[in-house]
């Protein structure tokens, strides 16, 4: 049974509160049916929380994961810290890209209760439901390494997915699981700029959130997406909402706004700070105009 949140607490032995990037049980039952799941939330005295992003916690998983390697990989394969590289796409990632997005939009968000609500989240190996209530049961829907789970209190099912070639998924599951990170340290840093939580939007099938003063003209969207009809490969990206930009810092291509295409990113030293850094600087250009 997937309960991100509680698996993690159990890799630090019992003796931290621990913050993940996946949705845990048990469902949030009101609006916005979605927790946040790197929210500190009241940690109990005498005991320190570990977070994936700064400025959350007492620890970072990356500082964890620095002092004891053995919990490296384990931190890696869930994108919390001591980060992996992205790779070259496997050729057939456009292809898998376009069938999960069909999954995404005509089964995963559908079983999604409430009904009103299709958001996503990044999930281990790729997307998934929030946790909901079906039936008295904590419920998720997901997308892992290429499979359809459906979970159901303690009781998973895993159903493969045709013509969905695994290391293709998985891909689209880390280019997911890099973003979210991003996303999640950039609402930290910026909080006082009302950031939404990071959705994973399946109309699109882009993860994103919104940040910054609406009323000053500085409100965006800053966001990853697997590929469009005007991008054959992944880019991260800033869609300024009102603000008319223009010059290096925005130029895009099909949309108002800047990018950073899948090969600029791979080839970066350091991809997740490279990530980071295109997003805070148009972050800074859109309060500086």
């Amino acid at each position: 049974m997937a309960n991100p949140r509680a698996e993690a607490e159990d890799k630090l032995g019992g003796d931290y509160e621990a913050r993940v990037l996946e949705p845990s049980p048990p469902a949030v039952t009101d609006p916005p049916y979605a927790d946040d799941p790197v929210y500190p939330g009241e940690v109990p005295e005498g005991r320190e929380l570990v977070s994936p992003v700064q400025n959350r916690g007492d620890h970072t998983w990356d500082e964890i994961a620095a002092e004891d390697p053995d919990i490296a990989p384990w931190c890696a394969d869930r994108w919390l810290g001591a980060w992996k590289r992205l790779e070259p796409l496997p050729p057939s990632f456009a292809e898998t890209r376009v069938g999960l997005h069909r999954i995404a939009e005509g089964v995963v968000a559908l079983e999604r209760l409430p009904p009103s609500e299709i958001a996503l989240r990044y999930t281990r190996g790729g997307f998934g439901t929030p946790f909901f209530v079906k039936d008295g049961a904590d419920c998720q829907v997901r997308v892992e390494h290429g499979e359809l789970v459906r979970q159901t209190g303690p009781e998973e099912r895993h159903e493969p997915l045709p013509d969905v070639e695994i290391a293709a998924a998985t891909a689209l599951g880390d280019l997911y699981g890099l973003a979210c990170s991003v996303l999640e340290q950039l609402r930290a840093d910026e909080a006082d700029g009302d950031p939404s939580l990071v959705q994973l939007w399946p109309e699109h099938f882009d993860i994103a959130i919104d940040l910054g003063s609406e009323a000053a003209g500085e409100r965006a969207t800053y966001g990853a997406s697997p590929g469009d009809d005007d991008h054959q490969e992944p880019y991260l990206y800033v869609s300024p909402w009102t603000r008319e930009v223009s010059g290096d810092l925005w130029s895009a291509s099909g949309f108002k706004g800047a990018e950073l295409g899948y090969s600029e990113l791979i080839a970066a030293e350091d991809q997740r700070p490279a990530a980071l850094d295109f997003m805070r600087e148009r972050h800074r250009a859109l309060q500086e105009a």
